[in-house]
């Protein structure tokens, strides 16, 4: 095979697993990211996420992950939800964590491809990632053409918003690569004027890790401070206000991935249903789910944060 045949194989391949944007770039130092990075830790942007400053140099190197890498195939999933909770006064969970946790989804995909090349094109070395490793997967994206990363700092398709995962072959295969395209952000500040804890900065592109409701919801593992209290406007784990607020969301499609509907009693629990719910509940309605991370103490938590009066969420 050429080099457009095998680029070709891979990203017909891709689609038919269900991935809806496929882009390459080549294998490569960072160096424009590494000192980004750089001066976002610096500025403690990472909060309590110590695993930030670990491994740097895979962070900005892929052949630190996989020697004699020569190509970074970027690929998008859908995960955009045709429905979402119910009652609107209930806490509120992401869209991504409706279904079975997408890390285990995506790496099965990944490693079906990965197989694929190996079979059609010989002997392929390489790695698959999930978000699970110190990869720059937005920026992998961003250089790959599969869209611009926006002020909330999320990646954006021009043609199907921001709701995809993100997930990465790097390989040590030549292919045809692809190049950035044009950010379409413009004026618009939607995201930064909509986030409640200011976590955006004012001329956007730069979010403080530490002050995301993502951050406390998820990655904080003590109790939240109070001086956050009353300002997570019903976010109970993640958070997608910058997300519903973005134009270009209103492109988003359901998805069409069965794995990633929801449990069904999810969407139908109401804010009495979650202030009450028992570990066994906890349990079966994220057997598969990414809100497993939480732990039940950890969702209870952010419940029990969000009650501003004793007697329920703000």
């Amino acid at each position: 095979m050429d080099l457009r045949q095998r680029t070709q194989l891979l990203k017909s391949t891709a689609r038919e697993l269900g991935f809806e944007f496929v882009g390459i770039a080549k294998a490569e130092r960072m160096n424009e990211e590494a000192r980004r990075l750089e001066a976002w830790l610096k500025n403690g942007m990472h909060g309590r996420m110590g695993y930030m400053e670990n491994h740097f140099d895979k962070r900005i190197d892929p052949t630190e992950l996989v020697p004699g890498a020569k190509s970074v195939v970027s690929l998008m999933y859908n995960h955009f939800p045709a429905e979402t909770q119910r009652d609107p006064e209930a806490p509120k969970i992401s869209r991504y964590a409706y279904g079975e946790d997408y890390h285990f989804v995506l790496k099965r995909k990944l490693k079906t491809l990965l197989q694929t090349l190996r079979e059609q094109v010989g002997a392929v070395e390489g790695r698959c990632f999930v978000d699970s490793a110190p990869v720059l997967e937005r920026d992998w994206a961003r250089r790959a053409g599969n869209g611009w990363v926006g002020k909330n700092t999320l990646l954006i398709h021009p043609r199907r918003g921001s709701y995809f995962f993100l997930a990465e072959l790097i390989i040590d295969l030549e292919l045809e690569y692809d190049g950035p395209i044009k950010d379409y952000c413009g004026t618009c500040r939607r995201c930064i004027d909509a986030c409640p804890t200011e976590a955006i900065a004012e001329e956007g592109y730069w979010v403080d890790g530490s002050k995301c409701i993502s951050y406390f919801t998820i990655e904080l593992k003590e109790a939240i401070p109070e001086e956050w209290r009353g300002q997570f406007e019903n976010w109970a784990f993640g958070c997608d206000i910058c997300q519903e607020v973005c134009p270009w969301n209103r492109f988003s499609e359901p998805h069409r991935e069965p794995a990633f509907e929801p449990h069904p009693e999810l969407l139908e629990m109401s804010r009495n249903d979650w202030e009450e719910i028992t570990e066994e509940v906890f349990k079966e309605l994220f057997r598969r789910s990414a809100v497993k991370r939480t732990k039940y103490r950890g969702l209870k938590r952010n419940i029990d944060f969000l009650k501003t009066d004793g007697e329920g969420p703000e």
